[in-house]
């Protein structure tokens, strides 16, 4: 389930909501949870998706790795 991330405009605390994609586009309206205003913003955050094996740029390849890594001989 993904998590996004809000920032309330009245006190400024950072929190995090979980909801389904369909939750979301039906319209995210969370209240903060130090103050419980309703007058937020979504922060945009950067995912990271990993996935693949080990021919990829997110893998534990590194200049020590040895022969065969990465696709390397």
């Amino acid at each position: 389930m993904p998590i996004y991330d809000f920032q309330c405009k009245q006190c400024n605390e950072v929190f995090e909501v979980r909801a389904t994609i369909r939750e979301k586009e039906a319209g995210l309206a969370p209240g903060c949870p130090n103050c419980d205003s309703r007058d937020v913003r979504q922060l945009i955050t950067a995912g990271l998706f990993l996935h693949g094996g080990a021919n990829t740029a997110f893998s534990a390849c590194g200049p020590n790795a040895g022969p065969g890594c990465c696709g390397s001989n």
